[in-house]
């Protein structure tokens, strides 16, 4: 059943058109992503849809009494109000009801043996019961918790960015609503926040439109997809990998007509040129065909971005940490960290908000100075830093003027030498946008001026700090390909799954108290170890049947038919393999840069110490390997 009806609306800045005369629906329990390069018009058609912005023409039609939940990229709050005034906010009965609870819950605590205060929790608890309420209130105080949102008195104005996006999400989910709009919800929150929404959202009871440039994200939770591209929007059943299977499809026939128009055309005019000498009425028509034909508007496959830049040369030496270790008052961040940054590394930064990560890299980049230790820069590395924030722009330049600032000419990777001009046309922005100015722009065409303003400098090592946050997914797909072929070295702090399993090597995993744990492994495999370290240990009774049956000869096999590797067990017997692989392609990597690194003794012995650190783990992940080997072929056996 439709909730919703789009019909033909348009929308425009000036002479920049987003959408034009798009028709739509939306039916009870869809699921739908939206997707377009950054400045299509994505934000501006969900704030419509909310109620928040109007359109030029045309309508959005639904039932009177249909109710619209949005959450913006960037929530604006009192900064005077609590964070219980900003979640339970609105005028229904039930979140009212839920409110004075919440509210008269907190006045009780801090005077647990006032009368008063006693009665009137009571009275709610009777309007609660009346009303049916208990499930509502679990559910709210379900998403509160899994947000960490504990403190209601807390003011607003004292949350961190990250804090008030959790404020806004649970606002959001709360509320009871029709149709739920989201803005980028993934955006500065961690891995198991992202899981957690991701799981949350598949059982949501009401129809679901958001934005996000999580591509694991967008496939498990969407069943449909809305693409906006150069004004118009096409629709898609299906989630994000259908969607890619059938955008092809569809630029393959917008291809094929367009050759087939430009055919037809050459045909027509061929025969014009020929000179037929009566002006018949069969004439007339073929010149207004062929006049048809040249002015017909055929889309084909829109523009790509081409991030072709080149690099600048990188020596053997690049960043040497030896021994940091950094701390804000009580909060220890970094403790005694040591690594040298080979030329190649692709290397993960991970971690909770607030556990150091951007403090990791500030002190790499020079900004922050560590308690202790020191970084070695070497003599041939140039760093372009990508930061989370556009911190080094000015809005009143134009566009232009921001690139040039870096450089006016830049050699390309294949060797050409192209101007500021042509390399941000690469970057999709228009001769007319180039004059623009920064302030006039979308959020995404700031983040993606900043990224060409950060690479124009041909630097051969990359500090991206959460670089896919608001970058749209063609961006982050050619960044993606950019750093593959990138020569230098990359280092990435990023909660982005899918951005980090194509790009990154190896992490630095941020766990807590000063610990950096260093893993050789995509984002992917490191959550699976995770979550077997995590998961539930056997109850002694099972670890000590598991002791003695390994124990026993293999003659006495009969116990073993009932029993079963434990989960941890389980879920280490299937990544030890792959770990094992991963450690020994490191140790072949410190042969070679050992090899490689001739009269430099210092750096020999701390290459020398890492390959016996991961040798001395290779040896235990075989070693371990073979107990658990032992133990499934006798589980197998006793099955037999």
């Amino acid at each position: 059943m439709q909730i919703l009806s789009v019909e033909n609306l348009s929308k425009g800045y000036g002479e920049k058109v987003l959408f034009d005369n798009i028709s739509f629906h939306i039916a009870e329990q869809q699921r739908i992503g939206l997707i377009g390069v950054n400045g299509t018009g994505k934000s501006s058609l969900l704030k419509i849809l909310a109620g928040l912005d109007t359109a030029d023409s045309g309508k959005v039609v639904h039932a009177n009494r249909f109710v619209v939940e949005y959450l913006p990229q960037n929530p604006s709050f009192d900064e005077n109000s609590t964070v219980l005034d900003q979640v339970f906010y609105g005028d229904s009965p039930l979140i009212q009801l839920l409110r004075e609870y919440e509210q008269a819950l907190a006045d009780l605590q801090k005077a647990p043996d006032d009368e008063k205060k006693q009665s009137r929790v009571f009275s709610l608890q009777s309007k609660m019961d009346a009303a049916d309420a208990w499930e509502s209130n679990t559910t709210a105080k379900m998403i509160l918790t899994q947000l960490g949102i504990h403190d209601f008195s807390q003011r607003v104005g004292e949350l961190s960015g990250g804090q008030r996006k959790r404020v806004a999400m649970a606002r959001a989910l709360i509320q009871p609503a029709d149709l739920l709009i989201l803005d980028e919800p993934t955006n500065h929150i961690d891995n198991e926040t992202v899981e957690w929404l991701e799981e949350y959202l598949t059982r949501y009871k009401g129809a679901l439109l958001l934005v996000t440039h999580d591509r694991y994200f967008l496939d498990r939770v969407t069943n449909r997809t809305f693409e906006l591209d150069r004004g118009k929007l096409y629709s898609y059943e299906g989630n994000y990998a259908t969607f890619l299977e059938k955008k092809a499809e569809r630029e393959e026939n917008e291809a094929a007509a367009e050759s087939k128009r430009q055919n037809l055309l050459r045909r027509e005019l061929a025969w014009l040129r020929r000179g037929a000498k009566a002006r018949t009425t069969k004439q007339k028509a073929r010149v207004q065909r062929a006049e048809e034909l040249r002015d017909r508007v055929v889309e084909g496959p829109s523009a790509k971005m081409d991030m072709a830049l080149g690099a600048s040369r990188l020596g053997k030496k690049v960043i040497e940490i030896e021994k940091v270790s950094k701390s804000f008052g009580d909060r220890k961040l970094i403790e005694d960290f040591s690594y040298i940054v080979a030329p190649g590394d692709r290397i993960g930064i991970i971690g909770p908000n607030g556990s150091g990560k951007s403090t990791l890299l500030n002190i790499l980049a020079g900004r922050i100075e560590p308690d202790s230790g020191q970084v070695d820069v070497g003599l041939t590395v140039k760093i372009a830093y990508y930061t989370q924030h556009n911190v080094e722009m000015d809005e009143k330049l134009r566009a232009i003027e921001y690139v040039k600032e870096a450089a006016e000419v830049i050699s390309t990777s294949d060797g050409q030498t192209i101007t500021a001009s042509q390399m941000m046309e690469r970057f999709l922005f228009s001769p007319h946008m180039q004059w623009t100015p920064i302030s006039k722009l979308s959020g995404g065409e700031k983040r993606r001026l900043y990224l060409l303003r950060t690479l124009m400098g041909e630097p051969n090592v990359l500090f991206l700090d959460e670089p896919t946050n608001d970058l749209d997914i063609q961006t982050l797909s050619i960044l993606e390909d950019y750093l593959e072929q990138f020569p230098g070295a990359v280092i990435t702090v990023s909660h982005d799954r899918y951005f980090l399993d194509r790009t990154i090597e190896h992490l630095f995993a941020f766990e807590g108290q000063g610990s950096i744990r260093h893993f050789f492994g995509n984002y992917s495999e490191y959550l699976e170890i995770r979550r077997m370290e995590k998961s539930e240990e056997p109850s002694p009774e099972v670890a000590k049947n598991q002791t003695d049956n390994t124990e026993k000869s293999s003659g006495n096999r009969g116990n073993n038919r009932t029993r079963k590797l434990s989960y941890k067990d389980q879920k280490e017997w299937d990544g030890i393999e792959g770990r094992i692989a991963a450690l020994e392609e490191r140790l072949v990597v410190l042969k070679q840069e050992i090899a490689a690194s001739g009269s430099d003794y210092a750096k020999v012995e701390k290459l020398f110490a890492e390959e016996q650190q991961v040798a001395a783990d290779l040896e235990a992940a075989v070693e371990r390997w073979a107990v658990l080997s032992s133990l499934v072929e006798e589980l197998e056996q006793g099955k037999s």
